[in-house]
């Protein structure tokens, strides 16, 4: 018969206690030290990634774009008149003089209106000719009929004297003297009316001549016109320089006012520098910059800033200061770099890719090992085409990545493997 044992089932309850309790605390301290464990540091790739060093210093502030040269002076070649292409003498790329005849147009009625206009100037000045040649006969007669009358007034004048001597010596009655006296008084008043008729049929002369004048040299005008007319259906270049484009044919028929061609000269070269307009709010005419042609760069400067935004850039025009290199021509590819200030003892560091000017931005800095990277917040200030200001967040001889982190920016810390 079995004897009941009451203290061997209280002893295995506080066992069963006992282990129950530790079991609980283990798995408290397991819980504890795991959520006191920091993350697993994501890893990224060194070879992915850019990195720079804060350095303290002197930091040149530049805009950078891209641009092309183009001449100082460009002349477009328009149709004065209305003509049929008949010749193109010279082919795109020629170097021309100001007298070479780039192309050839033919219009009959503008041969023909230079024709009449020189036959209506021939004529003109045929009609001028012939009434001077009258008027100055006119004029002649004129003097020679005053000579009449002066000598025909000298002579009663001395009848009139000899007159008075006579009848003062008794010789002749007294009707004879007042005969003689009113004689030569009418003679004077007919000498002197005389005088005043070649005087005005002398200015009445200047004015039939200046009216001929003008109709000579009205027709001299239009000739003139003509001629010109004429002569530019024989298309000249104008200036020195290279034929840039003839956008017309043989055979084309061309209205005034087309343009015929496009001549420049190469040897005076501007750059024409397209820049972010976010980043042009600091240029300034007058600043240094620097045009990279690919076989050489040549100092310049800014000369004008354009006022207006054209697909999101600023044209900036720079005047180049240094001699072009070897194979500089119009329309070439160029980077222009634009030197906007130099920022004196500051610290700064590469541009990172994300970063904008006057602004706060999350960078990953990496560590002394050399192997994982921290995420800290740096205030950004002054910028540059390849270099930031640094105000706050980092200190001199820091390294940090430059690249973009947007896919890491979950991660507080990374690990360069």
């Amino acid at each position: 018969m079995d004897v009941a044992r009451p203290d061997l089932k209280r002893k295995k309850q506080r066992k069963r206690m006992i282990f129950g309790s530790l079991a609980v605390l283990a798995v408290i301290a397991i819980t504890v030290a795991v959520s006191s464990l920091e993350p697993a540091a994501r890893e990224v790739d060194r070879a992915t990634v850019w990195t720079d060093t804060v350095k303290r210093g002197e930091m040149l502030r530049s805009v950078r774009g891209a641009g092309t040269l183009v001449p100082e002076e460009i002349r477009w070649i328009a149709a004065e008149t209305q003509g049929r292409v008949e010749r193109i003498l010279i082919d795109p790329g020629a170097t021309v003089e100001p007298e070479s005849v780039i192309l050839e147009l033919s219009d009959p009625d503008t041969e023909q209106a230079a024709e009449d206009a020189q036959l209506a100037l021939a004529s003109a000045e045929a009609n001028y000719i012939d009434l001077k040649v009258r008027l100055e006969s006119q004029v002649l007669d004129q003097e020679a009929n005053l000579a009449r009358v002066k000598a025909d007034y000298q002579s009663a004048v001395l009848d009139a004297k000899a007159n008075q001597e006579l009848f003062d010596h008794g010789l002749i009655p007294d009707i004879d003297l007042e005969s003689a006296k009113l004689n030569a008084e009418q003679l004077t008043v007919r000498y002197e009316i005389e005088q005043k008729r070649i005087k005005k049929f002398a200015e009445s002369v200047e004015a039939q001549l200046a009216v001929e004048r003008n109709r000579v040299e009205q027709a001299r005008t239009l000739a003139t016109l003509r001629g010109a007319r004429l002569k530019a259906l024989q298309v000249r270049a104008g200036i020195q320089g290279v034929v840039q484009l003839v956008p017309v044919e043989e055979g084309e028929r061309v209205a005034p006012g087309t343009n015929l061609a496009r001549v420049a000269d190469p040897t005076e070269l501007r750059a024409d520098v397209r820049i972010a307009e976010t980043q042009a709010k600091d240029i300034q005419v007058g600043q240094q910059a620097k045009i990279d042609t690919r076989n050489g760069i040549i100092d310049g400067h800014v000369v004008r800033i354009d006022p207006s935004v054209q697909q999101g850039t600023v044209t900036v025009e720079v005047a180049l200061d240094g001699a072009l290199p070897r194979g500089a021509r119009p329309d070439l590819s160029v980077d222009g770099t634009i030197e906007l200030e130099r920022l004196v003892d500051v610290l700064y560091v590469g541009r990172p890719v994300y970063g904008q000017p006057n602004s706060k931005v999350g960078m990953y800095k990496i560590g002394a090992d050399g192997e994982t990277a921290q995420l800290v917040q740096v205030h950004l200030g002054r910028s540059s085409t390849t270099t930031v200001e640094v105000i706050e967040g980092l200190l001199e001889g820091d390294e940090v990545i430059l690249t973009d982190s947007s896919q890491w920016s979950d991660a507080e810390r990374i690990r360069l493997r």
